[in-house]
């Protein structure tokens, strides 16, 4: 009889125990998805932690984190920025912690061709990724061209784009901005959205002997 009842009270003690248990769970709930995402189910029409794919496709699941923005990194860069947006064409004395960080980078490398071999309105698109150390992944894709330009203004534009992106890699990321952004794609528009008219070219300076 003296048996049974320890057992009772230990029996009382484990529930009891399990109880505090649970509750202090419920107080301190597990916050299981650090970014944007939440838990859902399979069938709600949104990304779900830690795969937004259906067990109903093919191939194996992806993790998802939501960037704000986006999944690609998009920038358009102006070669007559307004004045309201100068400051954000200014190269950052700082090692790059942030989008803005790097867009401002990448915006303060880019120098357009003279005016007598450019062409107003003229845009040109390139796709690449780049490292943990801010060097390039692989040489950049082109993606977009003005199709009214010649081929001989195209390589200007190209010349000039390369040319940006050797002023600019290796990039100075910090470790948390380049473990965030490290190999994926940054797709960057150059517009030449300067008036340009002909006689606007700089003379050559004279050469002296």
């Amino acid at each position: 009889m003296a048996r049974l009842a320890c057992l009772v009270m230990i029996a009382m003690g484990t529930t009891v125990a399990l109880g505090d248990s649970a509750l202090a769970r419920h107080r301190h709930p597990v916050d299981a998805t650090p970014f944007a995402h939440s838990p859902c189910s399979v069938l709600d029409n949104k990304p779900c932690t830690p795969t937004v794919c259906s067990p109903l496709g093919h191939g194996p699941c992806i993790p998802e984190i939501d960037y704000p923005i986006g999944e690609d990194l998009h920038l358009t860069v102006e070669s007559h920025p307004s004045e309201q947006d100068a400051a954000k064409y200014e190269k950052p004395d700082h090692p790059l912690d942030t989008i803005g960080d790097l867009f401002a980078a990448l915006r303060s490398c880019w120098a357009a061709p003279d005016p007598e071999v450019a062409r107003a309105g003229m845009e040109m698109s390139i796709r690449f990724s780049i490292k943990r150390d801010g060097d390039l992944v692989g040489p950049p894709r082109l993606t977009y061209t003005t199709p009214a330009a010649s081929s001989d203004t195209r390589a200007v534009y190209r010349r000039a784009v390369d040319d940006a992106l050797a002023r600019c890699v290796p990039l100075p990321l910090s470790k948390g901005l380049g473990g965030a952004i490290a190999g994926r794609p940054l797709m960057v528009r150059f517009v030449d959205n300067r008036d340009i008219k002909p006689g606007d070219a700089v003379p050559s300076p004279p050469d002296h002997p």
